[in-house]
């Protein structure tokens, strides 16, 4: 759904201002050829307008060949080349503020999955990097395309011990960060297959998909995740999923759904579920959710990262491959270097086998989950408590919270960001199912500052009164 600010205090009417914002997207590639435009009454609806307003836009629109019409079937974007077009005071996106805050200006963000600064452990990886150039071990020697070894086998043992994974440290290939394992993922299948998408979902991965000239298509995430149904009515042949923990409405897959979903992949040899896995290590509810690899090795390819666990900063991440994907991968692939340097390969193996990540792992569980009892107290006290609902805060570095308040969620994003609180509502992850209704903030808190935080709930009151 197109969301744009309208600013009815200036001279500049209604119509001129849609027409400028629906323009501009159009030239900037953000509504594509042949894209259909949102019926007059439902744009209407949605920004508050009237009809009147939004039919001259498209009429407008029309004249200049930006937009053609279709005979009782609506308004669809021309094909015109995109062009660069000077960003306007005026023009503003969900998520997007018309002016970029510095940090230090900002009471709260509650939109960037931040790293806790106080959990990095300094003390032990300087330790271990003293002892890994001090024995220079395997560090003067090409590496595996795939990866030190002994890497691979800390990995190995960790997924046995601690996510139900029983893998051949052979079937392992370690690379700089998930984005740089999709698209050896996209070679190693095929650029000619269909992927399919999680919507909700993470928006970065139709980007990289976009990039490799790759076809895919949306599948709408339900209260039990991907939803087998709607997969079906597509012609997908891979799907890329987070089943354990669904970013962003946090759904845990339940057994059933993965098993519709294996089952659809084992009707054909070509189809394949990617499985990514990014922050498993985060559950403070029950024991961990065993991922869907552990039922099915052949038709899954398992994404895991250390960028959530210990730092971005790290750009180490691994993928399991089937057997024979794996052997399809050494034929045609294995000249590919592997794109993580050495001695951080070394440094991390150790760090994993000699048991300091584990013991990182649970310090950091006991600081999340402090931030978000702190934050969740701190709402359900607040003086718009009955006006939220909160869910799916169990697991990961997120939540949910459901908001009554009659401002649509772009709105609220710019309202709140200029009094010095970054949010994100779950809309700005829909792709092609409309948006969502609930009004539904996803709640960020691995970065939160106690010290900040009731003056973060105050200043979210205030955004509410208006």
């Amino acid at each position: 759904m197109l969301t744009y600010i309208l600013d009815k205090s200036t001279k500049r009417t209604l119509t001129k201002q849609l027409y400028e914002r629906i323009k501009r997207d159009i030239l900037t590639g953000k509504l594509l050829s042949g894209e259909k435009l949102p019926s007059k009454r439902v744009l209407s609806e949605h920004l508050k307008i009237s009809v009147i307003t939004v039919e001259n836009a498209y009429e407008q629109l029309l004249a200049e060949g930006y937009i053609f019409s279709r005979e009782r079937s609506g308004y669809y974007v021309s094909q015109i080349d995109t062009m660069w077009v000077a960003e306007s005071n005026t023009t503003h996106h969900i998520g997007q503020p018309s002016a970029e805050k510095a940090e230090d200006d900002l009471i709260m963000d509650f939109k960037t999955n931040r790293i806790c600064d106080s959990g990095f452990p300094c003390t032990v990886m300087s330790k271990i990097m003293r002892q890994v150039l001090a024995e220079k071990r395997g560090l003067l020697e090409p590496l595996e395309f795939c990866g030190v070894k002994e890497l691979r086998e800390a990995i190995s043992g960790y997924l046995y011990r601690f996510r139900e994974i029983s893998v051949s440290p052979d079937q392992i290939i370690v690379g700089a960060g998930t984005e740089y394992l999709y698209h050896l993922i996209i070679q190693l299948l095929g650029r000619d297959k269909c992927y399919a998408l999680e919507t909700p979902g993470y928006n970065k991965i139709a980007r990289i998909y976009e990039c490799n000239n790759v076809s895919y298509k949306y599948v709408l995430v339900d209260k039990e995740g991907f939803s087998a149904e709607h997969l079906k009515k597509t012609d997908a042949q891979i799907i890329h999923i987070s089943p354990t923990h669904h970013f962003p409405t946090g759904v845990a897959m339940p057994i059933k759904r993965r098993q519709e979903l294996l089952h659809w992949a084992g009707e054909s040899e070509d189809r394949y579920i990617i499985e990514d896995d990014y922050d498993s290590e985060f559950r403070f509810s029950g024991h961990p959710i065993a991922p869907m690899i552990s039922l099915d090795a052949k038709k899954v390819i398992y994404i895991n990262t250390f960028s959530k666990s210990i730092t971005p900063a790290v750009r180490i991440s691994y993928m399991i491959l089937p057997e024979e994907l794996m052997e399809k991968y050494k034929k045609s692939m294995s000249f590919y270097s592997c794109s993580v340097s050495g001695i951080d390969q070394y440094m991390l193996a150790r760090f994993i086998s000699e048991g300091y990540f584990e013991r990182h792992i649970n310090r950091m569980k006991t600081r999340y989950r402090a931030k978000r009892d702190a934050l969740i107290k701190a709402l359900k006290e607040s003086s718009f408590s009955s006006e939220i609902e909160i869910s799916e805060e169990d697991a990961g570095l997120h939540f949910l919270m459901k908001i009554k308040t009659d401002m649509c969620d772009d709105e609220f994003c710019q309202r709140a960001y200029q009094k010095g609180i970054r949010v994100a509502f779950l809309s700005e992850y829909m792709q092609g199912f409309g948006e969502d209704e609930q009004h539904t903030l996803v709640i960020n808190y691995s970065g939160l500052e106690e010290e900040n935080l009731q003056k973060a709930i105050k200043t979210l009151a205030r955004v509410l009164e208006r």
